[in-house]
């Protein structure tokens, strides 16, 4: 059984929203709130997940020149193992959303929840692939914690961050089994729920 398309957002102040980092095992979990502006079109965006990291950092720079706003925040670790990490990623939206400085008609937001915010809301699958303002966000948002993360592989440089951004890649699982948990892990994601009963220190 196929899904309906979406309707098109018409919006003039359309803010597209998305978050990077929801599933690795480390860092916090950031969200970008972009709102395009028509006359300073943006050629190439696309999800964040099918650019190469070259491409990605060239657009994130236009997307930051030529928006009518946008912004960049984050959920820590300690709220991601607090409130859980559905929950973190939609505070990270939100934070994102009201540190635009502006009033956006119409909130976009990719996937199938929304944050609790003060205007016109709606998730949109795939939108990361089908809305360009969401598309920008996506960008950001990765752009944003891939450059925290390989600021965090110097201060924990066992654990190879600058490579896999935190995510279960068998490098960073063996990292993980050779020197246990740091203090940026999350410790409800099951990996390292499993190593905190050893007796690795923090």
């Amino acid at each position: 059984m196929s899904r309906p398309a979406p309707t098109p957002p018409t919006a003039s102040l359309l803010c597209g929203v998305d978050e990077a980092g929801r599933g690795p095992l480390a860092g916090a979990v950031f969200a970008a709130a972009v709102v395009l502006d028509p006359a300073r079109p943006i050629r190439g965006l696309a999800d964040s997940k099918v650019l190469a990291p070259p491409v990605r950092e060239k657009l994130a720079g236009r997307i930051k020149a030529r928006s009518i706003a946008w912004a960049v925040a984050s959920a820590s670790v300690e709220e991601i193992d607090s409130i859980n990490i559905l929950r973190a990623s939609l505070l990270a939206m939100r934070r994102a959303i009201e540190a635009l400085g502006m009033e956006p008609d119409e909130v976009c937001v990719d996937g199938l929840h929304t944050p609790e915010v003060a205007f016109k809301c709606r998730a949109i699958v795939r939108g990361d692939s089908l809305v360009r303002a969401i598309s920008a966000a996506s960008i950001l948002a990765k752009t944003a914690r891939d450059a925290e993360m390989t600021l965090l592989d110097a201060r924990y440089p066992v654990y190879g961050f600058a490579n896999h951004k935190g995510y279960s890649t068998p490098e960073h699982l063996a990292a993980l089994k050779e020197f246990g948990p740091c203090e940026i892990h999350r410790r409800t994601f099951a990996p390292v729920q499993v190593l905190l009963q050893c007796d690795f220190p923090f």
